[in-house]
C-alpha cells in the first residue's frame, strides 16, 4: 500500500523539487520509503513519485519506481496483488530473472508479456502506472471496485496525477477552483461520485478503468475494461440455493486466505456484524494461530456495538482488542477529517474508522475489513423497501399518483408521524425527510426510485442552495434502467459503482492516514462476478443477505448475530446540538457566507431552522459543517 504522484509538463517548468514535494506530501501513506524519478525530455518533463508502505518483501529490492531489464518500462504501484506468486514460475521460464519478491516486479514483466490484458490475470487491489520510454506513452490502470484511488489532472500542457488531492496543492499552477456542479453531488449523496471531484479539471479514474496517455501527441483516451454490469447483465445461473450457498462458501475461503499474504502482521476489523463475523470465522476455523481482531467501542450505549463483537470473539476464540472512544475523542478529531479527507466526505463513520485504524496499527500493518458484503449480498433494508415502491409506482397511473400526492401535501406530518409511531410501534429518523423523499418518487419516474431514494438533498434543493449551480452531472445513478434484472439487481449493481465508492474511500483515507493497510476480501471480483449472476430470487431467498448469513451460522450461533442491523454511526445530532453547534453558527453566519459566494444565506438559514426548532434530522446540517471546515482548511489555510 503506497501512495503515487507525478506529472508529465509539456511547458517545462515543473522539475523535480515540484515531484518530491506532490511525493512527499503522501508520506503517510508510505513512511517506509521514497522514490523519483524524472525524465527531461526536448518535449516534456515528466516526473514518477512513490511512497512506500512495506508489505510485500521488505527489503531494499522493493523500492519503486521500478525498471525493467532494458530500462524500456518503468512502473510506480500502490495496491496488493494478492495472486502474484502464481506467475513466478511461468516468467521464470520466459527467462525472467527477479531482483525481488515483490508483486511489483511480477506486475511490470506480466505488462511486458500479455500488454494491457495483463490486468484480466490479477486479483487485487491496485492503481497501477507504467511509463513506455520507447512508445513515450503512460498508462494507468485502477482495480474493479475502486479500493485504490486515483486523480489526474491535464490542462494547459500539463498532466498531473496523484493517490490523494493533497498532492495537487503542491503544484501553483493547478487551479483549485471549487465546481459548483459537482458540490450539488456532495449534498446529494455525501460525497463526489467518479469521474468527478470537488475541483474542475481535476478527475477520479472510475473502477475498472484504464486511462492511456500519449506523450507524443498529448493526448489521452480512457477505456474501461471491466464493469459489473457486464455479469449483472448476463444469462442467469440456473443453480439451486444449496449449491449456491457451497459454492460461494469455497468462494470467500479462497477470497480470505489470499487476503493474507503478507510479510508483515495482519488483523481483522470485527464489529460484530455478519459481514467482518464472516471475515473472521472463516479464517479462524481453517487457522491453527489465533487471529488478532479489533473493534472499537463508544461510552454512549446507544451506538455502541463492541459488547457484540467481544462476544463472538470470545467464541472464536480470537486475539480481541478493543477501545473505546469518548465524546471528546470525536469532537476533537471533527475538525481534522478535513486535514484526512482533503475532499468533503460527509460519512460520519469516517470517525470511528479513523479510530478503530490508529488502534490497530499500535498491532498490525495490516487489516481485512467486512466492507462489500451489503452490495453483493443484498443487506441494505433500502433494498427491499425500495423495491415496493417502485413496483408501486410502476403499476400505479400518473394521473393516480398526482392525485395522491396532492392529498399527502396536505396532512399533517407531525399527526402522522404519532399514528405511525402508535400503529408500527417503531420512531422513524428523519420522517420529513423521508416523507418529502416518498411524494417525488410518487411523481416521477420508476426507474428513478433508487436514486432519489439515495439523496439527501434533492435537485431542486441544490438548485435553491448552491450559487452558480447550473445542471446536475450524470451519475452511474442515472443508469438504472441499463441494468437488467428485476429492482434488487439493479439497485446492487448501481450501489456497487457509487454508494460502494464512498465506502472505500472513506476506508482509504482513514486507514492510510495512520500507514495502515486495509483489504477487502469480499471485492474479490470472483465473489463480485459469481453473486452477479445469481437470480435475486436465489441470492434473497432467506431476506436481506440471506446467503452470507446461512454461511456464517455453519460457523457462529444464530443468536449471537441475529439483531437489527445498527451500523457504524455516532451521535453526531448529539454533537450538533452540543459542542459543535459553535461551529455551526460560525460557518454559517452571514457575513461569512455572503464572503465565501457559495451558498445561499437564506437557505442556510432554512437548514439550521429544520434542526435546531423543526427537529428534523441534523444530516443534512452535518453535510453543510463538514464541507464548511473542508473549505477552511484547504481554501482558506491553503491560499
Amino acid at each position: 500500500m503506497c501512495g503515487l504522484a507525478g506529472f508529465c509538463d509539456f511547458n517545462k517548468k515543473h522539475g523535480m523539487d515540484n515531484l518530491i514535494s506532490m511525493t512527499d506530501v503522501l508520506r503517510h501513506r508510505g513512511p517506509n520509503d521514497s522514490g523519483y524519478e524524472f525524465f527531461e525530455n526536448e518535449n516534456f518533463n515528466l516526473g514518477l513519485g512513490h511512497r512506500r508502505l512495506s508489505i510485500q518483501d521488505l527489503s531494499k529490492h522493493g523500492h519503486q519506481p521500478m525498471f525493467d531489464k532494458t530500462g524500456q518500462y518503468i512502473i510506480i504501484y500502490n495496491g496488493e496483488i494478492y495472486n502474484f506468486k502464481e506467475f513466478y514460475d511461468e516468467l521464470l521460464g520466459d527467462g525472467v530473472k527477479f531482483n525481488s519478491n515483490s508483486d511489483t516486479e511480477v506486475i511490470l514483466y506480466l505488462y511486458i508479456k500479455y500488454g494491457d490484458d495483463f490486468i484480466k490475470k490479477l486479483i487485487g487491489m491496485f492503481s497501477i502506472v507504467i511509463y513506455d520510454v520507447k512508445d513515450q506513452k503512460v498508462k494507468v490502470f485502477i482495480d474493479r471496485a475502486g479500493v485504490k484511488p486515483f486523480y489526474y489532472y491535464f490542462k494547459n500542457g500539463l498532466f498531473a496525477f496523484a493517490s490523494e488531492l493533497k498532492s495537487f496543492f503542491c503544484i501553483k499552477e493547478i487551479d483549485k477552483k471549487i465546481d459548483p456542479n459537482a458540490l450539488g453531488l456532495y449534498f446529494q449523496y455525501s460525497y463526489i461520485p467518479a469521474p468527478y471531484s470537488i475541483f474542475e479539471n481535476i478527475y477520479k479514474l472510475p473502477a475498472g478503468n484504464m486511462l492511456e496517455f500519449d506523450l507524443k501527441f498529448m493526448s489521452y483516451i480512457q477505456k474501461q475494461y471491466w464493469s459489473v454490469e457486464e455479469y449483472y447483465n448476463k444469462s442467469k445461473l440456473n443453480k439451486d440455493y444449496e449449491s449456491v450457498k457451497k459454492e460461494v462458501s469455497e468462494l470467500l475461503l479462497s477470497a480470505f486466505k489470499y487476503r493474507l499474504v503478507s510479510d508483515v502482521p495482519v488483523g481483522i476489523f470485527l464489529s460484530g456484524g455478519y459481514d467482518s463475523s464472516a471475515v473472521a470465522a472463516i479464517l479462524q476455523s481453517n487457522s491453527s494461530a489465533k487471529l488478532k481482531t479489533f473493534s472499537i467501542g463508544f461510552d454512549n450505549k446507544n451506538f455502541d456495538e463492541a459488547p457484540y463483537a467481544k462476544d463472538i470473539a470470545n467464541f472464536l476464540n480470537t486475539e480481541h482488542y478493543e477501545y473505546y472512544v469518548t465524546q471528546k475523542d470525536c469532537l476533537e478529531l471533527v475538525d481534522q477529517l478535513c486535514v484526512i479527507n482533503d475532499e468533503p466526505m460527509g460519512d460520519v463513520s469516517s470517525i470511528p474508522t479513523y479510530f478503530v485504524s490508529k488502534f490497530a496499527k499500535e498491532h498490525v500493518s495490516v487489516v481485512l475489513s467486512g466492507d462489500g458484503g451489503d452490495e453483493i449480498f443484498g443487506g441494505y433494508p433500502k433494498y427491499f423497501i425500495g423495491n415496493k415502491v417502485y413496483r408501486l409506482s410502476s403499476k400505479v397511473p400518473s394521473f393516480i399518483k398526482k392525485i395522491v400526492k396532492s392529498f399527502l401535501l396536505l396532512l399533517d406530518l407531525k399527526i402522522l408521524e404519532k399514528i405511525l409511531l402508535k400503529l408500527t410501534g417503531q420512531k422513524i429518523t428523519n420522517f420529513s425527510g423521508k416523507f418529502r423523499k416518498f411524494i417525488n418518487i410518487l411523481d416521477t419516474k420508476a426507474e428513478s426510485v433508487f436514486k432519489i431514494s439515495s439523496q439527501y438533498f434533492l435537485k431542486e434543493d441544490v438548485s435553491k442552495f448552491i450559487k452558480n449551480y447550473s445542471s446536475e452531472y450524470k451519475t452511474t445513478y442515472d443508469k438504472f434502467g441499463c441494468v437488467s434484472g428485476d429492482y434488487f439487481d439493479k439497485s446492487m449493481c448501481i450501489d456497487f459503482q457509487t454508494y460502494m465508492y464512498q465506502i472505500l474511500m472513506k476506508v482509504d483515507r482513514a486507514s492510510m492516514a495512520v500507514s495502515l493497510e486495509s483489504r477487502e476480501p469480499f471485492l474479490d471480483q470472483r465473489i463480485i462476478e459469481y453473486l452477479a449472476q445469481i437470480p435475486s430470487s436465489v441470492k434473497l431467498k432467506n431476506g436481506p443477505k440471506g446467503i452470507l448469513k446461512d454461511i456464517v451460522y455453519d460457523y457462529i450461533p444464530k443468536n449471537l448475530l441475529d439483531r437489527p442491523k445498527q451500523g457504524f454511526v455516532p451521535p453526531f445530532e448529539d454533537w450538533l446540538n452540543g459542542d459543535l453547534k459553535n461551529f455551526v453558527d460560525d460557518y454559517s453566519n452571514k457575513d461569512f457566507i455572503e464572503d465565501q459566494g457559495i451558498f445561499c444565506h437564506a437557505e442556510v438559514v432554512k437548514l439550521k431552522k429544520e434542526f435546531y426548532e423543526e427537529k428534523k434530522s441534523g444530516y443534512k446540517l452535518w453535510l453543510f459543517l463538514i464541507f464548511q471546515l473542508w473549505y477552511k482548511q484547504w481554501m482558506i489555510n491553503e491560499r
